[in-house]
């Protein structure tokens, strides 16, 4: 007993971790990974509190785990509602004259946020009013690799459709490629069980007993496990209602939870029937956390848009409309990453960046690294400041190296009556044009 007394007292002077110890560590190593991996995105999550849903203005999740992110409400009844709510609505979404391919996407059509998140409220009614165009635009986010989770509201809207005979909703996003059923249970609470592999306890341990316990629950949607069937793609349940005190409401063991993910280049759909979103702290906070954490893990890697040959000088000056996003512009704190097949014997290469007159005052960088995709805190890099300079490689090794593009110029913030509003540069929303080549000597 004294011997096992020293050796504990030992760990604990030199700071050896016992395996209780090392169980959190490795999962705030899990969560680091995925936190760290936001280099080409705008901010983190975008939130819609928009018509018909709850006008949310906090997301204590987001600030627990040290998230950028923006958001936009509107009135949530009728008769709250004004030609402004919608007007900015469709701004927000569906883009304007400023910003023509809306908040979420970038001029290419890449994910401008890692994820966005969508709240409770009325689905269908939600739906409709983000017009077909908004809609089909939510799709082409998460077309594009951008994650998504939805609760309650959120997570019926991200599927096809709902009800007793499972009707198929032209309103719904349909990313969900199947429907959801409705619970019947408002205004109570519910306990969850993790499931035994479910990837949410890579970030969290919830306790160790795998349950997260009173999570609110007000109408929300559960989906069953003989649906997973037929479905392509990576489909996972993350939770499960814990419900027995009612013999009306039979929801016992129903998946509470899931999570979608149709191919390597799709964000991830996180859906969830219940609201752990609006909690501050505790298991609840952590599981509303672990989602959104999961989906952003579904993020693909950044596409490189070409090779840079010798000699030929790539014009990066398509909008968003020209459907053409290997040659469009450059968004806000966006990269646009390009392959080099450096010759042996090469002395020197040398990439030059030139802007067009008239849209040459943004501040671009240059990145440079042979094996990786390159990025700012990585690569060898030129100036910060301005559009034309040029980065040389000297007596770079042969072979694959990727060059970056990185737009600094970006827009300014503050919180308004419908959420974040942006002023400053906001001429950089339709995207910085440039020309890129490369030479070696």
């Amino acid at each position: 007993m004294k011997k096992l007394l020293f050796i504990l007292s030992l760990a604990a002077l030199v700071g050896i971790a016992s395996p209780v110890d090392a169980a959190p560590r490795g999962k705030a190593k899990a969560r680091a990974e995925v936190l760290k991996r936001n280099q080409g995105y705008y901010k983190d999550v975008f939130m819609d509190g928009g018509i018909f849903l709850t006008s949310r203005t906090t997301l204590p999740a987001a600030d627990f785990l040290g998230l950028q992110w923006e958001f936009f409400i509107a009135g949530r009844k009728k008769k709250e509602l004004t030609k402004v709510d919608t007007l900015l609505q469709i701004k927000t979404f569906c883009g304007c004259e400023e910003d023509t391919n809306g908040k979420l996407l970038y001029p290419d059509g890449a994910p401008r946020y890692r994820m966005i998140y969508v709240n409770g409220g009325r689905a269908g009614s939600h739906g409709r009013s983000m017009t077909p165009e908004g809609k089909a635009q939510m799709r082409r986010y998460v077309a594009a690799g951008g994650g998504y989770v939805g609760t309650c509201a959120g997570a019926y809207i991200a599927s096809s459709g709902s009800g007793k005979k499972l009707r198929f909703a032209k309103e719904y996003y349909g990313m969900w490629p199947y429907c959801v059923y409705g619970t019947r249970l408002s205004k109570s609470k519910t306990d969850m069980s993790v499931e035994r592999k479910s990837p949410l306890l890579r970030y969290f341990d919830f306790g160790g007993d795998k349950r997260v316990n009173d999570v609110f629950h007000n109408g929300g949607c559960y989906t069953k496990d003989e649906d997973f069937k037929a479905i392509p793609g990576v489909i996972e349940p993350l939770t499960r209602y814990i419900f027995t005190n009612t013999k009306k409401v039979k929801i016992d063991g129903q998946i509470s939870a899931w999570a979608y993910k149709k191919d390597k280049q799709t964000g991830r759909v996180v859906s969830c029937g219940s609201h752990p979103e609006g909690v501050k702290e505790g298991e609840r906070l952590e599981y509303m956390a672990s989602m959104m954490l999961y989906a952003m893990d579904g993020n693909p890697a950044p596409k490189v848009k070409g090779e840079l040959k010798a000699g030929e000088v790539r014009e990066m000056n398509k909008r968003t409309e020209d459907k053409n996003p290997d040659y469009t512009r450059i968004g806000d704190k966006q990269y646009h990453h390009f392959e080099l097949q450096v010759p042996k014997k090469c002395q020197r290469a040398i990439v030059t960046l030139e802007g067009y007159e008239g849209e040459n005052n943004f501040d671009l960088v240059l990145c440079a690294k042979r094996g990786e995709l390159a990025f700012t805190d990585n690569a060898q890099k030129s100036g910060d400041n301005g559009t034309n300079k040029q980065l040389t490689i000297e007596k770079p090794k042969a072979g694959k190296w990727y060059v970056s593009v990185h737009c600094k110029t970006t827009v300014e913030t503050k919180v308004g009556k419908y959420g974040t509003e942006y002023s400053g540069r906001t001429d950089v929303l339709n995207g910085v044009p440039y020309k890129i080549s490369v030479k070696y000597e």
